[in-house]
């Protein structure tokens, strides 16, 4: 399961739920940004989906396999961006 804390996403709900396809992780440095945050007002995603990360350029997060995220769960939150990665950890 994925939570997302950032309320100004249009992917997620009320309930700190995630409904895009699958979220992106991207970044630099301590800096593990959801590359999918779009701060519109308008919702979308899908309906009865609650996303997984779908790919992850941290090459150096411990979760990375083979630029998946292998994490049992992930946290979206304000971090150093509107929307980080909040389960990254570097190796």
């Amino acid at each position: 399961m994925t939570t997302c804390s950032v309320t100004g996403c249009s992917y997620n709900d009320e309930h700190e739920h995630c409904h895009a396809g699958a979220i992106t992780i991207s970044g630099a440095g301590a800096d593990a940004a959801c590359a999918t945050f779009i701060p519109l007002s308008r919702h979308g995603g899908l309906e009865k989906v609650v996303a997984h990360v779908g790919a992850c350029s941290r090459q150096d997060c411990v979760h990375n396999d083979s630029l998946e995220c292998a994490a049992e769960s992930v946290r979206v939150g304000p971090g150093r961006d509107s929307a980080d990665c909040l389960t990254y950890a570097p190796r």
